[in-house]
């Protein structure tokens, strides 16, 4: 038997590792390129004792709560309700945009009648996508859609994306639909949690098994072989029976289909002396020059009571440059890019051992609870894998 290797330490790979070593009793190899587990939900405490997402803000926000109980396991949760504002032309607007920011944007007279419409015009309707509201037949929901999209996506998204609105996919679009009353909440989702004593932890304990080795700071890539004529993968010069990517998929296969486009941040921080600087925990900025969000991590804490000052991180969208200190955040998206991404799925599928999961491999924008329940499906191909062996 060979081995079994899983690429990333991230929820994907993390996820996966663990059911193999648990429900199959199987020795696992997890290689992680960065110095640390837990991929782009690592977070560490600063010197003032705040607790630091360093690759932007993470909440678990689910509709199933299989997933909480899941990750319940490893480390204590707690509720913590993901608020957001949007500063746009010098005021905070509520985030997701909801009837509040109605009143906000177009003031009182003209809010009663648009708000009136929007209910006539989605009866039972939580959310509603922008672009919904842009294509609207009424003048009036159009209007306030289009305003929406001018003042607010077709801005961030040119800073996040930095390629025309128009050939993004509509799933990236659809993100942040606007809720259908007075809702605060980022995400509608009945389920929402942070790790009481951090993602670090979490990932450790979830890592934490006789059966799973970690190594750190090793690119996978460096001793990775895939034979296309025999179909077969090595690893430092031994046989692997079956091999979990979470990376960028197009480079595992040396970009044999060409590059596909992966967006990255630069994030910086500044401390206050100060208990509070911004009146919610994550502002977003589409209008600003440069960067989009701002995140105070002190105000996502269960317990503060210890911290000095306040820790604000700024976040600048730049692009991925493979082979440098960026990280890969999120898969831009277009017909194009899916298109070629394809190319890559059937290649890896023609192995019959090779499993994709995660955001990068999967080419999606994915959020955690949909990369946490698509590694359960992925697991139960490698069971089945196994199974008929």
């Amino acid at each position: 038997m060979g081995k079994i290797i899983v690429v990333g330490a991230g929820f994907s790979g993390a996820v996966i590792a663990r059911e193999i070593a648990v429900q199959l009793n199987k020795q696992v190899l997890v290689i992680e390129k960065r110095p640390h587990i837990g991929g782009n939900m690592y977070d560490e405490t600063d010197e003032h004792g705040i607790l630091i997402h360093k690759y932007g803000p993470h909440v678990l926000v689910t509709d199933r709560w299989n997933v909480i109980q899941y990750l319940s396991d490893f480390t204590p949760l707690y509720r913590h309700t993901v608020k957001e504002l949007s500063f746009i032309d010098g005021k905070y607007i509520r985030l997701p945009f909801n009837f509040e920011s109605v009143q906000q944007l177009l003031g009182g007279e003209r809010a009663e009648i648009l708000i009136n419409k929007l209910r006539a015009a989605f009866p039972g309707r939580d959310r509603v996508p922008v672009l919904d509201l842009a294509s609207h037949t009424d003048s009036d929901i159009a209007f306030f859609g289009n305003l929406l999209f001018e003042k607010s996506y077709r801005t961030y998204c040119a800073k996040q994306w930095d390629v025309p609105v128009e050939t993004l996919d509509t799933s990236i679009l659809n993100r942040v639909p606007m809720a259908m009353g007075y809702d605060e909440r980022y995400m509608n989702k009945d389920f929402q949690y942070l790790p009481e004593r951090g993602y670090h932890e979490l990932f450790k304990q979830m890592l934490n098994h006789p059966n799973i080795t970690v190594h750190t700071s090793e690119d996978a890539l460096d001793f990775l072989r895939l034979n296309p004529a025999e179909k077969s993968v090595s690893y430092n010069g031994d046989p692997v029976d079956a091999l979990v990517y979470t990376g960028a998929v197009d480079e595992l296969f040396g970009l044999k289909y060409g590059e596909l486009p992966y967006r990255s941040l630069r994030i910086t921080y500044e401390w206050y002396d100060q208990e509070s600087v911004y009146p919610e925990e994550i502002i977003s900025y589409p209008q600003a020059p440069g960067y989009t969000r701002r995140s105070e991590y002190r105000k996502m804490m269960k317990d503060s009571s210890a911290c000095k000052g306040s820790t604000v991180a700024t976040e600048y969208p730049v692009a991925y440059v493979k082979n440098t200190d960026l990280a890969p955040f999120y898969p831009l998206i277009t017909e194009d890019t899916k298109q070629k991404h394809e190319q890559y799925c059937k290649e890896a599928a023609s192995y019959g051992n090779i499993f994709l999961s995660g955001r990068l491999a999967d080419f999606r924008y994915y959020n955690m609870d949909d990369c946490i329940l698509h590694a359960f499906d992925v697991f139960g191909k490698i069971k089945t894998y196994f199974e008929s062996k």
